[in-house]
């Protein structure tokens, strides 16, 4: 405490520096976001993680901490390109690849990751046992399909350790993208005995996990915070200048992050419609970025429910207009209207695949649609359509977007819509079930090829939740995954283009567009297409 003499016997610029030496002194006690002495940034998270084992791992939230603590063959670079990861060379053949893994690359037990790590966890992946909903994605494997539908033992798979730090891997077919599928978190290692010591409990805390990537899992309070922690036994630890990445709030509430940020106590949030409005308001710097994902209406196409009627899906695609979507209820810069599975940006023969192969055009037309309604009654023999199920997660944006829906379904079409509002993990489980009619859905890209999106409904992909079946759909997936030919894969994805559209299988929303605010000090975090979104690995603070 400043005793009354000695302030009054200062003069005025020595008072005026008193002042904001105390108030510097009481900031420096404050929570902040960002802290250069002690290396640590604030963030919030949307969700709690429904799974951190990366042989089931399927969502957005569960992928971005894995990409943070887990790193497999190989990785993206601080500019986003495709780089050694555990594997510090590798040639790739006709149906060839091999790798040669470097021998500082540790486990946060400090056990060296081995050739053998691979092995276990693609075996595993492919395993029916494992019920793993991204199994598909090592299919260019020798006989991993095979494998995956139990037709024969998961040793058949064409990878091989030939000792600890040497891996080849037989391909089923020519894979010109099969590199690119090394850095999704499905590929990444497992340690054999680790995980037979865990079983059930493999990756449901953060005790429960082996960590090969930048950082740690240090710390996981469920459905309140998770903290990681640099990983001092990272092979290129550094390289990396953070120590620290403490999600203390786990909330979808993008006012309630919008209130972080303002008080300084996470150092990113992404906007929506409305805090976009406040943002403006109190003249922070927006940023913008193209997430490269599309958004979607689903279907479920299993036997007891009536969204297998042709009519019905394209009454609907007919009555909706996603201008009018984007404009009045999204309402933020950067986001397209959903003309399309295939988004803007994906690359084509020479061009991109868009502008050589645009999508047949739906124009909104609610008289069409009122006479596809009444197709759909007359073949389902009913008088009325029961009420549909629209299945969502329980963030505000996702209620939002329902709720126009409903109101539009039901203004338009007559058509009664009943919102089932769950949270992230559980809406995922329903989605695998099929305990919905409709069920709000999005994809974003695993690694940069247009198959990404082209084998989405796929019968085999068990990421088709409706369990959509179209032998010509399959055909076609196929024409491109065996050819190496730009020209002849970019024509068989011109076709599973046009099926979606013209079979009504999903109802392109938008394509996503992101607004979002970045304190100032925080530098090198990347936005990524690819990967982990988004990327502090190489993120730093600047003092």
């Amino acid at each position: 405490m400043i005793q009354a003499s000695h302030w009054y016997g200062l003069n005025m610029p020595q008072r005026l520096l008193l002042l904001l030496c105390m108030l510097f002194a009481w900031s420096e006690g404050m929570a902040q976001s960002v802290d250069a002495a002690s290396g640590t940034v604030k963030i919030a998270i949307a969700q709690e993680p429904p799974q951190l084992n990366s042989m089931k791992a399927t969502d957005q939230v569960s992928i971005f901490v894995l990409g943070h603590v887990m790193e497999g063959l190989t990785r993206y670079d601080r500019r986003g390109n495709l780089a050694p990861g555990v594997a510090e060379r590798w040639e790739l053949g006709d149906t060839t690849a091999k790798f040669w893994l470097r021998k500082d690359a540790k486990w946060s037990n400090g056990d060296p990751v081995t050739a053998h790590d691979f092995v276990f966890a693609w075996r595993s992946v492919v395993d029916p046992n494992t019920a793993s909903e991204y199994a598909f994605i090592l299919y260019p494997v020798k006989n991993a399909e095979a494998i995956n539908q139990g037709n024969m033992p998961v040793t058949a798979l064409g990878i091989e350790a030939i000792d600890d730090h040497t891996l080849t891997v037989t391909l089923e077919r020519p894979t010109g993208y099969f590199i690119k599928l090394t850095a999704f978190v499905t590929t990444f290692p497992v340690q054999e005995k680790f995980y037979q010591a865990r079983t059930e409990q493999y990756a449901a805390d953060a005790k429960d996990m082996l960590y090969n990537g930048a950082f740690t899992l240090d710390s996981w309070v469920h459905s309140a915070s998770m903290e990681m922690r640099k990983n001092p036994l990272y092979w290129d630890a550094e390289a990396i200048k953070l120590n620290a990445i403490d999600a203390d709030y786990i909330t979808a509430d993008t006012r309630a992050r919008l209130n972080l940020f303002i008080d300084d106590k996470i150092a990113y949030t992404q906007l929506d419609g409305e805090t976009y409005k406040d943002a403006l308001n109190n003249q922070f710097r927006i940023k913008k970025f193209v997430t490269g994902s599309v958004y979607f209406l689903e279907y479920n196409y299993r036997d007891n429910r009536i969204t297998r009627n042709k009519n019905l899906r394209a009454a609907i695609q007919a009555a909706f207009d996603p201008e009018e979507f984007v404009n009045k209820v999204l309402q933020t810069p950067g986001n397209l209207p959903g003309r399309s599975l295939f988004p803007t940006w994906i690359q084509g023969v020479e061009k991109t695949f868009r502008e050589e192969y645009p999508p047949p055009e739906v124009k909104p037309d609610l008289t069409r649609a009122r006479a596809l309604l009444t197709s759909a009654k007359q073949e389902l023999g009913l008088e009325e359509i029961p009420p549909l199920i629209l299945l969502v997660s329980d963030s505000p944006t996702a209620t939002k977007q329902a709720e126009y829906m409903q109101g539009m379904l039901k203004t338009r079409l007559g058509l009664d819509l009943k919102i089932d509002v769950q949270t992230f993990k559980q809406r995922l489980a329903k989605m695998t079930s099929g305990e919905f009619d409709i069920v709000g859905a999005g994809w974003g890209p695993d690694f940069d090829d247009i198959m990404t999106f082209g084998d989405l409904f796929a019968s085999w992909n068990l990421n088709n939740r409706g369990r959509y079946v179209n032998p010509e759909y399959d055909r076609l997936v196929r024409v491109a995954m065996n050819s190496s030919d730009p020209k002849t894969r970019m024509d068989a994805m011109s076709g599973l283009q046009s099926i979606l559209i013209e079979d009504a299988v999903m109802l392109p929303m938008y394509e996503q567009g992101v607004i979002y605010l970045q304190h100032p000090k925080l530098k090198g975090m990347r936005r990524t297409v690819i990967g982990s979104d988004p990327d502090f690995t190489y993120a730093r603070i600047a003092p």
